[in-house]
């Protein structure tokens, strides 16, 4: 590389502000005024990109928000490949789905921080939002299913669909107390009663199909 050629890692610290400060922008703007009040053109236009340059990095107005979940997206079939030897696959997420509450993962709906509370609300509430979000959703169920079961059986995609499910409902019931009002320390532990009931729940019906 010549001294007049750019550094290929500068080149990508550029790119990554460049896409942080679009989903910075927009998810401001969606904040400030609602999802469907705020159009591309505005968020390219104050993010000082043009809108060719925004659909670079976000390929809908949908992924300008979603992201955030992008990188959790195949977690639960990591967890499950990855856990210690004598844990079960419920054993497990149950596991690591108790240590993200602990650690007030934004994701576990559990995260008072009146941003997180307002950005929750903005992808709960957004229609457009909630059925984009279930196509991550789709792909972790698809991942955690594969995880238990490289075969395909039915059993281990029923069992997958049914965390991912339980996970979802778990934690919009967890943000819809915070956003409530109710205090971080008692939702924290109503939401730890919630996740031994739905594990239990979900126990009985693995038990039954070799999981």
């Amino acid at each position: 590389m010549t001294s007049s050629e750019p550094d290929p890692g500068l080149r990508t610290l550029k790119k990554q502000r460049t896409r942080q400060t679009i989903a910075d922008v927009a998810i401001a703007l969606f904040l400030d005024r609602g999802f469907d009040q705020v159009s591309v053109a505005e968020i390219a236009s104050a993010a000082e990109v043009s809108k060719p340059t925004l659909f670079r990095y976000f390929a809908s107005k949908e992924e300008l928000v979603l992201h955030r979940f992008a990188d959790h997206l195949g977690e639960a079939g990591r967890v499950v490949r990855e856990r210690a030897a004598g844990l079960t696959p419920l054993d497990a997420l149950e596991r690591h789905h108790r240590e993200r509450l602990a650690a007030r993962d934004p994701n576990t709906g559990l995260n008072d921080t009146p941003e997180v509370v307002a950005f929750l609300r903005l992808v709960y509430e957004t229609p457009s939002l909630s059925a984009h979000l279930r196509d991550y959703v789709d792909a972790d169920t698809r991942a955690l299913a594969e995880a238990l079961d490289p075969e395909g059986r039915m059993a281990a995609r029923l069992l997958a669909a049914q965390y991912t499910s339980v996970r979802q409902l778990l934690a919009r019931s967890t943000w819809t107390r915070l956003a409530a009002g109710q205090d971080v320390d008692a939702v924290a532990r109503l939401a730890a009663d919630d996740t031994t009931e739905a594990f239990a729940l979900l126990r009985d019906g693995a038990a039954t199909r070799g999981f």
